[in-house]
C-alpha cells in the first residue's frame, strides 16, 4: 500500500517546479500549478498564458484549487504517518514476503538453508526437516560467529605469544654468546698484555747488555740469544672469538615457521 501511495508523487507535482503542489491554483483551462510558480511565470513572460497549453487566462488572480489542496494535504499527512511508523519499527525488523505464497517470511529450514513462510513449512519439500524461527537461527548464527571470532583471536594471541617467546629466546642466546665471546676476548687481551710486558722486559735486558763492557756482553750473549728466540704471540683474534651470525640468522624464518606449524590447529 505504501509503494502504491508513494507513486502519487508524480500526479501531485506542479508542472513548473516539479515538486508537490504548494497552495495549488487552477486556470480556466483546468491546468493546476503552485500559486507562486504560475505568478512567477506570468511575470517573466509578461502574459497570462498557461505554461502547458498556452491558452490565455482572463484573470491575473487564479482561483484556488481547493479539491487538489485537500488531496495534497491528505497525501502528505499519510506519507508522514508512514515514515513515522517506519522510524518506530525496531532496527533490523525482518518483513520480507514469500515469493510463492506472499506470506511473511518467519521460518528457516536448516537442511535446505532456505527461508520459509508458514505455508512453505507444510510442503513436501520441507517435511520432517528441522525448521526454526528466523529470530532463533539469526541468534544462533550470531553466537557461532562470535564464538569463531573468539577462537580466531585466541589462536592469534597464541601465535603472537609464541613469537614474543621465540624472540626473547633468540635474543637471550645471542646475549649469552656475546658474554662468552666477551670473556674470551678479555682473557685474550690479558694474555697479550702479559706477553707485551714480558717482551718489554726482554728488550730492556738486551739494551742493557749491549751497553755493557765487551767481556760482560759476550758472557751474557748466549743467554740473551736464547731468550730472544721466543716467538711473539699472534695478536690476531681466533675465529671462535667472533659472533656466529649464521647460527642466529641462518634459516631463522623457516625454523620459526616450522615451529609455528606445530601450534596451528586445523
Amino acid at each position: 500500500m505504501a509503494a502504491k501511495d508513494f507513486s502519487l508523487d508524480d500526479d501531485l507535482c506542479c508542472p513548473v517546479c516539479c515538486d508537490i503542489f504548494k497552495d495549488p491554483v487552477v486556470l480556466g483551462c483546468s491546468h493546476s500549478f503552485c500559486r507562486a510558480c504560475i505568478l512567477q511565470c506570468w511575470r517573466e513572460k509578461r502574459s497570462h498564458e498557461c505554461p502547458i497549453c498556452r491558452k490565455e487566462n482572463s484573470s491575473n488572480d487564479p482561483l484556488p484549487n481547493l479539491a487538489l489542496r485537500h488531496i495534497v494535504e491528505s497525501y502528505l499527512m499519510q506519507k508522514m504517518e508512514i515514515v513515522a511508523a517506519q522510524k518506530r519499527e525496531p532496527a533490523g525488523t525482518f518483513d520480507a514476503r514469500c515469493s510463492v505464497h506472499g506470506e511473511k517470511i518467519q521460518l528457516f529450514c536448516e537442511e535446505d538453508e532456505e527461508l520459509l513462510c508458514v505455508v512453505c513449512q507444510t510442503s513436501k519439500k520441507h517435511r520432517s526437516h528441522q525448521i526454526c524461527p528466523v529470530e532463533e537461527i539469526v541468534a544462533d548464527r550470531k553466537s557461532q560467529a562470535q564464538h569463531t571470532e573468539r577462537q580466531v583471536k585466541a589462536e592469534f594471541e597464541k601465535l603472537h605469544q609464541f613469537l614474543r617467546d621465540e624472540e626473547e629466546a633468540r635474543l637471550a642466546a645471542l646475549r649469552e654468546e656475546e658474554e662468552q665471546k666477551g670473556r674470551a676476548m678479555e682473557d685474550k687481551i690479558e694474555n697479550l698484555t702479559k706477553h707485551v710486558s714480558a717482551l718489554s722486559d726482554k728488550i730492556t735486558e738486551i739494551q742493557n747488555a749491549m751497553d755493557a763492557e765487551d767481556i760482560a756482553f759476550l758472557k751474557s750473549s748466549r743467554r740473551i740469544r736464547g731468550r730472544a728466540k721466543c716467538l711473539p704471540l699472534d695478536p690476531e683474534l681466533p675465529y671462535d672469538a667472533l659472533i656466529d651470525v649464521a647460527k642466529h640468522l641462518g634459516n631463522l624464518k623457516f625454523r620459526v615457521w616450522e615451529k609455528m606449524l606445530g601450534m596451528v590447529q586445523y
